[in-house]
């Protein structure tokens, strides 16, 4: 059920007095992509990398917001589409705040991602595509979740028995099981460099 009797209250602080106290302009960088393609891995090198040169960052990481905002949903398509919602939101404030939001979400779907798109301004969504083959990934398998998968312990696992969009025309395709780490930061920072985000 929706709220009603709600009146949004503007501050007298604007995103772009924000933007100029910080000293730089504020955007989300949506690292999407199967999981152990690295989009926490990347995000945090990018983080450390925008923090030395003086940007106000903050991670919002696909596992730890499950550990709190997002406990109570599961990994159905519905709660899947509620979590980016959320997570949506909260980058929308986070860049009226004059912050550079990192997320690290699998994401899977299209129509989720170019929702969060639709909720901020002109070009202040950068959907970075986290690149990496199935078989790398489960080569990886990090967390030991493909091999859950694999075994039928895991139902609805993407890439295995519930699909991963691939996005359509991203701001950036990082391929990181073809280029190192050190490579992949490089080619993220280089493009906020080349787009006017990073002076």
């Amino acid at each position: 059920m929706k709220a009603t009797n709600i009146v949004w209250h503007d501050s007298k602080v604007t995103k772009e007095d924000r933007q100029k106290l910080n000293g730089h302009k504020s955007v989300v960088l949506w690292f999407t992509g199967l999981s152990g393609a690295g989009k926490s891995t990347l995000s945090v090198e990018v983080e450390k990398e925008l923090h030395q040169r003086g940007i106000r960052t903050y991670i919002l990481d696909g596992d730890n917001i499950r550990h709190g905002l997002n406990k109570d949903l599961v990994f159905s398509a519905e709660d899947r589409k509620e979590n980016i919602r959320r997570i949506g939101e909260v980058a929308k404030l986070m860049v009226d705040a004059g912050i550079v939001t990192l997320t690290a979400f699998i994401s899977p779907y299209r129509e989720d991602r170019e929702m969060v798109r639709q909720l901020l301004g002109e070009k202040e969504f950068i959907e970075i595509y986290v690149k990496c083959s199935l078989e790398e990934c489960e080569r990886r398998d990090p967390k030991g979740l493909y091999k859950k998968a694999r075994a039928g312990e895991i139902k609805g696992f993407t890439g295995i028995d519930d699909p991963y969009e691939e996005p359509e025309n991203p701001e950036l395709v990082v391929e990181t099981d073809k280029q190192t780490l050190e490579e992949s930061v490089k080619q993220v920072i280089t493009y906020l460099e080349e787009n006017g985000y990073l002076k």
